[in-house]
């Protein structure tokens, strides 16, 4: 194998490696209630796999927040998130709960020697680190190298981001050619189609197989439990990297 052989995964982590429940919403109450001085009686959409600061930006605009006091809000919140989350570590362990072969596919794509695994994530930095940390995931991806919220809320930028820091630390060059995201939404759809990845679909979230295909994923496997038909998928989006 040479340098030119590696492949970039950029897993999705909410949905397709991992769910807690209702966590992420009981820390969005408690940050907007403690930032703007009252109860949020509407929270973020479930499982849209957008950004967390934009998440944010919706939960304050939607909340009867003034424009005009966005971007600071915005910002403290953002601030305020990891503290909140980390006092449900707890809770994380508990009550969230892996998804179906997650385990088995994570060892699979950091065991195989073509592959470079990584996420690309709505979650802010500290936020993703809590959540694969809880479960024993951090030991399957190299999450120096990943893309966070807390570096772009444009969430196809992160693609890019992982890529550039993945240059520098394996010495190769990652474009679309040579880069996959798994992931359960439509929004990891729009991640790769336009940050420059291809795209390998689960519908483990709220996303069917038949809307992941719609919107573009160029594969769909059923289930994480079918190890050896996901690294066939990103072996097929990647044919000139993965050779044996």
């Amino acid at each position: 194998m040479t340098e030119a052989d590696l492949v970039l995964v950029l897993w999705d982590i909410d949905r397709t490696l991992l769910y807690v429940g209702d966590i992420d919403r009981q820390v969005y109450r408690e940050a907007f209630a403690e930032v703007v001085g009252r109860p949020a009686e509407r929270l973020p959409a479930r499982g849209t796999g957008v950004t967390m600061p934009l998440a944010i930006r919706g939960l304050l605009l939607d909340n009867g927040v003034p424009e005009r006091n966005i971007t600071e809000l915005v910002a403290r919140i953002v601030e305020l998130l990891p503290q909140r989350l980390a006092g449900h570590w707890a809770d994380l362990r508990s009550k969230g709960v892996l998804m179906p072969g997650a385990i088995n596919a994570l060892r699979a794509v950091h065991d195989h020697p073509h592959l470079v695994p990584t996420v690309v994530t709505g979650n802010l930095r500290a936020n993703a680190l809590l959540k694969l940390e809880a479960f024993g995931l951090d030991r399957f991806v190299d999450t120096g190298i990943g893309g966070y919220a807390s570096d772009d809320a444009h969430r196809p930028n992160l693609v890019a981001t992982a890529q550039k820091r993945a240059e520098v630390k394996y010495r190769t060059y990652f474009s679309r050619s040579n880069t996959v995201i798994i992931g359960d939404s439509l929004e990891d759809v729009r991640t790769g189609r336009e940050g420059g990845s291809a795209v390998v679909g689960i519908p483990s979230g709220k996303v069917t197989a038949v809307q992941l295909q719609e919107a573009g994923a160029d594969v769909v496997c059923n289930s994480l439990e079918d190890v050896r038909g996901l690294i066939e998928a990103v072996a097929r989006v990647t044919a000139q990297f993965m050779q044996p």
